[in-house]
């Protein structure tokens, strides 16, 4: 890992700060790092409110698209909420299905099957609505490039309403309204919303234009704080604001759906990261394995009963997506061998069974492996489908538009995307896409960097300063848990190797004397036998507690150490 420590700021600045909120140096500094430079911004970063959010009519075609939806209430026409199949998308038809169904009983919702419609808007689903007698669909976390799609409907007399955060392409679709805080022409504040933000930002219009105060919108936060987590959208600005109260609901009044899977866990209260690694992965997990639509129902079920029901059903999906992606990996990682590819620019692999479903973790798994940026292909129909994933600061979405000419579609971010291709335009793909990669990656960023706040002294280790860390919750892209270095640590003897195959460290480390403070590294095993030379080490670590038999203790969360 490349250890790069952020600039420390003016010094000048550190003082006039730290004067202002009556905190020490250390904390001042990593606001300063934040942004956060004066008692104002530093109010909204630690306390949060929720007139903080936006006005949501900020947002271009905000007001055409509730002017739709209610004369479709008032004519009592049929509204179809459709969504994507992950996490982003499922919370978001729950959200905004289940605030419309407390008041209008003509709606339904629609999650495409990953595996005959694919990604996005479908013909297939328009035709449903059709068949069914739907005059209004509402796609969530996708349908911003879906122009075809959207003509087609049309053409059957169904409008569209597109609430999507995802890049738009040179040509919106004929829809409506286009909300998608990314349009060229849209003046919203913040355009770091993820696709259940932007459905939020629907729900929030259509309150106020009926005269509801934010408050009451308050419960279904805990879906979109699980979206902000899940979608690695930033937490900062509005997506901040979101996660905050979201957390909250989560941890004190949880929807029943959530509540049935939080009952298997052993913990009292959740962050973010938990979110992130232990609702989110089950509610993919339908999508991945069966069908998007089992998760919509769990996270709108109001019978805690039948929510542990349909809680069992996605863990069994979820225990069946872990063994898949483990044994597809091994495969992958296989294939990159035999074929002698291991010193490319790129991770490009190919199986026609692959289970398609897995894909996208397969490539954060190979990236984990190698770093770069990296494609998973397997047999979708007639074609090709792939999951991208990229390395932190290369555009992967800018690399697929330089390889246009290969692919018949794609679609997604900076980090993540999908696309399908022609079987025949495989290998053409495979060679332009490690071309296009080779030529514009910065060779440093093939190694991953670890982002350090500052170096500290162990002295300076509290339990005062990791109760104002904690208040810097929560945490993700943009806002990410503070990392020290403490140089010339040592080992107080009784470092050793934990877990399965000892593959994690367990140490109790010191620093010119101080008080010896637990650590633990994750994956880091293979250094022991550097600890057990009792040689002085640099550490880069984050804060954290350690609950043993009812005690917390202070305990040093390793990344790295050299």
């Amino acid at each position: 890992m490349r250890w790069t420590i952020k600039p420390k700021p003016e010094q000048k600045e550190i003082e006039q700060l730290s004067k202002v909120l009556k905190v020490e140096h250390l904390v001042t500094q990593l606001l300063l790092q934040r942004g956060i430079s004066t008692y104002e911004e530093a109010k909204k970063f630690f306390r949060p409110q929720l007139s903080d959010l936006h006005n949501p009519f900020l947002m271009k075609d905000m007001d055409i698209a509730v002017e739709r939806i209610q004369k479709a209430i008032n004519n009592e026409e049929n509204i179809l909420v459709y969504g994507d199949y992950d996490v982003d998308g499922t919370t978001a038809v729950a959200l905004l299905s289940s605030y419309l169904l407390e008041n209008y009983p003509n709606v339904a919702t629609y999650i495409p099957d990953r595996y005959d419609e694919g990604y996005g808007v479908s013909l297939k689903g328009i035709d449903f609505a059709e068949d069914n007698d739907f005059s209004l669909i509402i796609a969530l976390d996708c349908g911003v490039k879906a122009i075809d799609q959207v003509n087609y409907a049309k053409e059957k007399g169904i409008d569209f309403i597109i609430c999507d955060h995802h890049r738009p392409g040179e040509k919106l679709p004929n829809a409506i309204a286009v909300l998608d805080p990314k349009r060229e022409d849209c003046e919203y504040p913040y355009d770091e919303l993820c696709g259940c933000g932007v459905g939020f930002k629907l729900t929030q219009a259509l309150a106020s234009a009926k005269g509801d105060t934010i408050e009451k919108l308050v419960p279904y936060l805990d879906l979109v704080a699980t979206a902000i987590g899940a979608d690695i959208v930033p937490i900062t600005g509005e997506n901040r604001v979101l996660a905050y109260f979201g957390m909250q609901v989560i941890n004190s009044n949880p929807r029943i759906g959530f509540k049935a899977i939080i009952n298997q866990i052993k913990k009292k209260e959740l962050t973010i990261t938990d979110v992130v690694f232990i609702i989110a992965p089950r509610i993919n997990a339908a999508g991945r394995m069966k069908h998007g639509q089992h998760a919509v129902n769990l996270l709108t079920e109001m019978n805690l009963s039948q929510a542990e029901t349909f809680a069992a059903e996605i863990e069994k999906f979820n225990t069946d997506r872990r063994g898949l992606d483990k044994e597809i990996t091994e495969q992958a990682l296989k294939q990159i061998k035999e074929h002698k590819e291991e010193g490319r620019f790129t991770s490009v692999v190919y199986n026609e069974n692959w289970h398609k479903g897995v894909i996208g973790i397969v490539a954060s798994r190979l990236t984990e492996t190698y770093y770069r940026p990296t494609l998973v292909f397997t047999k979708s129909g007639d074609k090709l489908a792939a999951s991208a994933r990229s390395v932190k600061g290369f555009d992967v979405y800018n690399a697929l538009e330089g390889c246009a000419e290969c692919i018949e579609q794609f679609g997604g971010h900076k980090y993540a995307a999908g696309l399908t291709l022609l079987e025949e335009q495989y290998k053409v793909f495979k060679a332009k896409f490690e071309e296009v990669v080779s030529e514009t990656i910065d060779p440093q960023l093939l190694t991953p960097e670890l982002n350090v706040d500052m170096q500290i002294e162990m002295q300076q280790i509290t339990p005062k300063l990791m109760r104002i860390l904690k208040q810097f919750a929560p945490f993700g892209p943009g806002n990410m848990t503070p990392t020290f270095i403490a140089e010339s640590v040592q080992d107080t003897g009784y470092g050793k190797g934990v877990g399965e195959d000892e593959k994690h460290l367990k140490l109790s480390l010191t620093q010119k004397g101080s008080k010896p403070i637990g650590a633990i590294g994750f994956n880091l095993g293979n250094k022991i036998g550097q600890i057990k030379t009792k040689n002085r080490f640099d550490i880069a670590f984050t804060l954290d507690e350690n609950e043993w038999q009812g005690n917390v203790s202070l305990q040093l969360k390793l990344k790295d150490l050299k």
